[in-house]
């Protein structure tokens, strides 16, 4: 047995620039210098998409371990006092706490964290997205590691030929179940498409029993009982030997599918593939993106990162999600572009239901 090796990827939103669209540089910078030779990581790499800060990190502490979570705490306070002082709008707004308290999980931050025993050869993606939740993943992971017109390896690959199990969440019972794939598909995808409830945490190699694949599900107005943004999830997918090629992984993105977030948390949008330097959402706040770097692990160091989207092959995709974005966005507050009843209640919704509640007329009674 090899040493394993951890890779933790940590985001939160501290203060956007300009309103939700970016990062600002400093903001960049410091999260740099505080990684930057530090003991308990072998690698890190900081980047952001949106108005969010991803954490990149390699480790050899394991899951949940404090102090990579403190590591990662601490650098998100650092980074609100320069937006606090920048007047960067929403500053800490993804920080649900007024100190850390052992692990970072129901404390505001999206976490993604897996363990694993590095392989030969061991190339990795990491998906980050913005103005969405965490079942946006649903639709794109299920076709990876379930659906043979996507992913061919699935058909004609004897190392990936017997299927995944999929570990899918209850984010509002917190509950868990596991499926197989192929034999528990029909059942699985009656929960995984609903995702505002259902949503895959991780993916197993069913042979090997080996992870494949861990999303972060943080709830962020479910911990705050407040609106307090989308929860901007971030997914990590190993490809390649017995897990999916690299561009069976990518292959999902090139239909922008519909997902929701986008302005105010409140609407249905495409999901758009782009590069960093896209992934800056201003029309309406959006429409949600979603970046792709790729790595390749080399005893724990990150060797990249190449942007995946950064590729004309996927320009169509954006096209479409932007005909998408037309059509939806003249629908203006009607449904289905904003999201239903159930998704609004940490809007305006209640109190403009309380307001009103005298002039409704029960015509049972009338």
């Amino acid at each position: 047995m090899g040493k394993k090796i951890t890779i933790s990827v940590i985001k939160a939103d501290v203060g956007g620039f300009v309103g939700h669209s970016s990062v600002h540089p400093a903001l960049l910078e410091k999260a740099r210098a505080l990684l930057e030779g530090n003991p308990l990581v072998i690698d890190s790499h900081v980047t952001h998409v949106g108005d969010d800060i991803n954490l990149i990190l390699t480790h050899e502490t394991g899951r949940n371990n404090g102090e990579i979570h403190q590591l990662a705490w601490d650098i998100f306070v650092a980074c609100t006092e320069i937006a606090k002082k920048l007047k960067l709008y929403g500053a800490g707004q993804d920080l649900l706490a007024d100190a850390f308290s052992g692990n970072i999980k129901g404390m505001g931050p999206g976490i993604a964290e897996m363990e694993f025993e590095e392989r030969a050869s061991e190339p990795i993606i990491v998906f980050m997205a913005d103005k969405t939740e965490p079942g946006a993943w649903n639709m794109p992971l299920y076709k990876m590691f379930a659906d043979p017109f996507n992913t061919i390896g699935l058909v004609i690959d004897p190392k990936m030929h017997s299927g995944f199990n999929f570990e899918v969440r209850d984010l509002i019972d917190n509950k868990k179940i596991m499926f197989s794939t192929p034999e528990d598909l029909y059942d699985m995808l009656v929960f995984i498409g609903a995702p505002g409830r259902y949503s895959i945490k991780r993916i197993f190699h069913k042979e090997t029993g080996e992870i494949a694949s861990v999303s972060s599900t943080q709830r962020l107005n479910l911990m705050a009982g407040r609106y307090v943004g989308k929860d901007d999830p971030v997914c990590i997918v190993r490809c390649q030997s017995g897990f999916p090629a690299l561009g069976e992984a990518l292959e999902p993105f090139a239909f922008p599918h519909l997902v929701a977030g986008w302005m105010r948390g409140s609407h249905h949008g495409p999901l758009m593939p782009v590069s960093v330097e896209d992934a800056h959402p201003t029309r309406f706040d959006g429409p949600p993106r979603v970046v792709a770097l790729g790595f390749q692990l080399c005893d724990g160091k990150l060797v990249g990162p190449q942007d995946l989207f950064a590729d004309p092959a996927f320009d169509n995709a954006r096209k479409l999600a932007n005909d998408i974005a037309d059509y939806l966005r003249r629908l203006g507050p009607f449904e289905p572009h904003r999201l239903p009843l159930d998704e609004m209640e940490y809007t305006t919704m209640p109190q403009v239901t309380k307001k009103l509640k005298d002039r409704f007329i029960d015509l049972r009674k009338s």
